[in-house]
């Protein structure tokens, strides 16, 4: 039974004979919560820049941190295999909320509601068919090329786990006990909680009570007239730029300096003297704003950007992907033959049968196959089925090198929807009707591979620590399943709280519909409900004749009410009573929805769509990562800006470190890994943690807090130089600074050596 005893080449830190606590109540429901709390931030992120960053190292960080404090409260202390089980549990719900975020969304650009059924169903499902499609392949790509797949994230997370051993795990392990890990640990501990309560504090007195603007911004006059630069200063964008790197997150700032400062201005000098609206505008180029502009036109040239980056990106990993094909079908039927009787098998080789796995897999495509939510037929499920499993496996393969952050899960989502569109053309489904069934589609495949890569960078951490696989898949899969039930509510109420019911009379004067033939209701949701609680019909406008494509609230006698501009990628910015709403721009859904409708009803502006390709193709090659100076493209400025600023001090405090004698001997790389380890990557999760939490918690109450919200506003426009005097911009930066400094300090490692007098402090 060789085969199937641990490598002589490889022994885990925690024997597979050692008998610890592991899937313990306790260390399952820590990771659950922790995953939800982390996959609702990463939710907010998402759909306002379009990428999240690892929850694990934190998740990992702050359950350790929670179980000391049992511990010191009569609670036994945590094992290393506890740890692990929690940081697993808890990691689900950063990957599950990039793929709902990055394509529900698209369902309100198509035309249709948000329904929770749907969002609950396509979350679960996906997320729980990646977990099962990645099980087959641990041996192969987890055990059978440990020295080949690194997975990065799953790597760094095993040594944070390994630093703060407790004394029953180094002994477990054959270490004597290491009195400097735990003070290690606790002080890793006080930057992440520091970090939150910082991002926390900082958004509650900025967007909670006016403190001061959340977005600093100048627009230019002649000879640039129409060019803008801002900045939104949140915390938790900081962050997400510090943790992403200086290089990633200049490239997508180049990318929005590319559209205020270049093709915003161009169209405005050129279409400044136009008599008519250039299509796809209905207004005129002189009339227009630069948000208004960017809104016509620039949006589609970055979308077209952006899924040319994404299949570039595909492109390149082709030969991944037959390798990672042939790996995943070999490691199939090893999987079988290792796969005995617990009694056989020793405990780190344990994982879920594959009879169990085929028949959970095939479950989950039967329930795809019947659910009326998802307008879905058996076309669909098995494109589901056969995209799934082909970008799980490549999903697992790409974390294992470039890891999950880097994974190029929204090339994988076009590909799907592109095949699928082309597909359903094909067979002559066109029009709204299979809107929902091709994005139900690439929705699902999207968080099967997203949640793939996860659950193969948390059976990593476990095969360096020594944690039995069968409780991991357990724990994930209840992990995922937890986060899967909360981020479809939290998803609607964030658009609800930036709702906006524009009166008719802004858009379309006397504008009727026939109310006969519209049966469904629905009342005001959102800080608007408490002026007007009328249960209106809805009619869903789909030709932009006469007015804007979209959701209409229709009176009994045909009158048109009011317009619903989605929180989610709408475009009107302020209220009734003159409230600014902040909306999220989703940049990635609104492609999904482009592909899906211009594929299928063939509306897209392809010239427009077609100057982003060839913006994509030209930084290709110049030799420059298209896909994310694409996103920062189609993103606004504002938004990339403060991504651009924490990359800018991860590059100083990098460079700062990497003059201390310990970093002298290392390479770029393990620099690099270095830094990702350090306290300002601990910090800057806190900071997004802290400051995304918050403004989810400032969504949920805004309707029912819209008077207090009023009267704070009001205060402020007249007695706060910080939010309403003529320096407010240049007043708002200075808390702003703050937070960066602080940053700067934290990241920045002291001089131990008395004897290094390499750098100065």
């Amino acid at each position: 039974m060789s085969s199937l005893n641990e490598s002589p080449k490889f022994k885990p830190y925690i024997p597979a004979s050692a008998n610890l606590p592991e899937f313990t109540l306790r260390a399952l429901m820590m990771g659950t919560i922790l995953g939800m709390i982390f996959g609702a931030s990463s939710l907010y992120l998402v759909l306002k820049v379009g990428l999240t960053v690892s929850a694990s190292i934190p998740v990992a960080v702050i359950a350790i941190t929670l179980f000391r404090l049992m511990h010191k409260f009569g609670s036994t202390d945590s094992t290393i295999l506890e740890n692990s089980i929690a940081q697993t549990a808890g990691s689900a719900g950063e990957s599950l909320a990039f793929g709902l975020g990055v394509t529900m969304p698209a369902i309100l650009i198509l035309g249709f509601d948000l329904e929770i059924y749907r969002i609950m169903l396509v979350a679960i499902l996906g997320g729980l068919l990646g977990i099962l499609l990645m099980i087959p392949m641990r041996r192969t790509m987890i055990v059978e090329k440990h020295h080949e797949l690194k997975y990065p994230e799953g790597t760094a997370c095993a040594e944070v786990l390994k630093a703060a051993a407790t004394d029953s795990s180094r002994a477990a392990a054959g270490e004597s006990s290491n009195p400097n890990s735990q003070s290690d640990a606790n002080r890793r501990a006080t930057i992440i909680f520091g970090g939150f309560f910082v991002g926390l504090i900082y958004k509650v007195g900025n967007i909670a009570f006016k403190g001061w603007k959340d977005t600093v911004d100048f627009v230019f006059q002649a000879p640039l007239k129409g060019g803008s630069i801002g900045t939104e200063i949140s915390p938790e964008l900081l962050g997400v730029g510090y943790i992403i790197g200086p290089r990633i997150a200049a490239i997508m700032a180049a990318g929005g300096v590319l559209s205020y400062m270049l093709l915003i201005p161009l169209i405005k000098f050129f279409g400044d003297g136009l008599l008519t609206p250039l299509a796809p505008a209905t207004k005129l180029i002189s009339e227009m704003s630069p948000h208004e502009i960017r809104g016509a036109y620039v949006l589609y040239i970055g979308a077209g950007a952006v899924a040319t980056g994404g299949l570039i990106s595909l492109a390149r990993a082709m030969p991944l992907i037959w390798r990672s094909l042939a790996s995943g079908l070999a490691g199939i039927g090893k999987q079988e033959s290792v796969n005995l009787t617990e009694s056989q098998t020793i405990r780190t080789e344990q994982s879920i049968h594959m009879k169990w796995v085929i028949i959970g897999a095939l479950a989950i495509i039967a329930v795809i196959t019947i659910s009326t939510p998802l307008h879905m037929n058996f076309l669909g499920a098995l494109l589901i089925l056969v995209f799934g499993f082909l970008f799980a496996t490549v999903s697992s393969q790409l974390t294992g090198q470039i890891g999950q952050s880097s994974n190029p899960i929204s090339g994988m989502t076009v590909a799907t929807l592109l095949f699928t569109c082309l597909i359903f053309l094909l067979m002559g489904w066109i029009g709204g009707q299979y809107y929902v069934t091709a994005l139900s589609v690439g929705a699902i495949v999207c968080i099967a591979s997203s949640v793939a890569g996860c659950t193969s960078q948390d059976l990593k951490t476990g095969y360096l620590v020594g944690s039995t696989p069968r409780y991991q898949q357990y724990a994930i899969l209840i992990g995922a399943f937890c986060s899967a039930l909360i981020l479809g509510p939290i998803l609607l109420r964030l658009n609800e709280a930036s709702t906006v019911y524009v009166p008719i009379a802004q858009i379309a004067p006397g504008l009727k519909t026939n109310a006969d033939k519209l049966v469904e209701t629905s009342t005001l949701q959102g800080p608007q409900a408490q002026q007007d609680k009328y249960a209106y019909k809805v009619w869903h406008k789909s030709d932009s004749q006469g007015a804007p494509a979209g959701k209409y609230l229709v009176r009994e006698d045909g009158d048109v009410v009011y317009f619903v501009d989605p929180g989610i990628n709408g475009t009107y910015n302020k209220r009734p009573d003159g409230s600014e709403v902040k909306k999220y721009d989703a940049p990635k859904a609104v492609l999904i929805s482009y592909i899906i409708k211009g594929i299928l009803d063939g509306e897209l502006p392809w010239a427009l769509v077609l100057f982003g390709v060839i913006i994509a193709l030209t930084l290709e090659m110049s030799g420059i990562p298209s896909l994310a100076f694409a996103v920062g493209v189609y993103l606004p400025l504002a938004s990339s800006a403060p991504l651009f600023i924490g990359g800018m001090i991860r590059w100083l405090v990098d460079f700062k470190n990497s003059k201390l004698k310990k970093y002298q001997h290392l390479n770029e790389e393990e620099r690099q890994a270095a830094g990702d380890r350090s306290d300002g990557v601990l910090l800057s999760s806190g900071y997004i943690a802290g400051g995304a939490l918050a403004g989810i918690v400032i969504a949920f109450s805004a309707g029912f807090m819209t008077d207090f919200d009023n009267q704070i506003s009001n205060w402020a426009i007249q007695h706060n130089p910080f939010f309403g005097g003529a320096q407010a911009d240049a007043l708002s930066l200075i808390p702003f600074t703050i937070i960066g400094l602080l940053l700067y300090f934290v990241g920045k490692e002291k001089r131990k050596d008395k004897n290094d007098t390499s750098i100065s402090s």
